[in-house]
């Protein structure tokens, strides 16, 4: 059984993301239709039979595409949102600048919340208990999922899998826009194709 996770398209890089409204931006569209004809193409090897995505907008409308493509209903799930950033959700950079000067994810202590928002150990438990119970229901059901999502999550789930600390100080790994990342279970163990 496979999962895939996916990262949304890209989104408006000029506010500060994680729970803004913002949608895809024009290539982000491009992006997530080539996806989606991607999938198309690949789909007796990639056996996706159900459709997960976090409930913001560039999420969802990244599994719109897919789910116009394979003919799948989006299945949201909220508690694999990105980071809630409080009252920085869709700010302009600039502004951000401005009246919260050096505060970015990386900026924060462990348990230091954004204001109105998650600590990055907050946010890690809201992710771990939210990967758990997904990875227990669709192991039940052994079907090839596909899960969009974002950065922020991918990087829990992934430290999760390999059994690495997580971190909001350390470089993780980056998945490029509508990157796709296997994950495979098998003897009672998910791994990283």
């Amino acid at each position: 059984m496979t999962c895939y996770l996916v990262r949304h398209g890209q989104d408006d890089e000029t506010v500060r993301g994680d729970w803004s409204d913002a949608g895809l931006t024009g290539e982000g569209k491009r992006q997530a239709k080539g996806l989606a004809d991607y999938i198309v193409e690949n789909k007796y090897e990639l056996r996706i039979e159900r459709l997960f995505s976090s409930d913001l907008p560039r999420a969802v409308e990244t599994a719109r595409f897919i789910s116009i493509a394979l003919n799948l209903e989006i299945e949201p799930i909220p508690e694999f949102r990105e980071t809630n950033n409080g009252v920085l959700a869709g700010m302009s950079n600039d502004i951000a600048n401005e009246k919260y000067p050096g505060l970015f994810w990386s900026t924060l202590d462990w348990n230091e919340e954004y204001p109105q928002g998650e600590s990055p150990h907050i946010f890690y438990e809201r992710v771990k208990v939210a990967w758990e119970n997904f990875s227990k229901t669709i192991r039940e059901r052994n079907k090839n999922v596909l899960l969009v999502t974002h950065q922020g999550v991918i990087n829990v789930i992934c430290s999760l899998i390999d059994g690495s600390i997580y971190s909001n100080k350390m470089e993780m790994s980056k998945a490029e826009y509508t990157a796709i990342i296997p994950l495979s279970y098998s003897d009672n163990a998910w791994v990283r194709k």
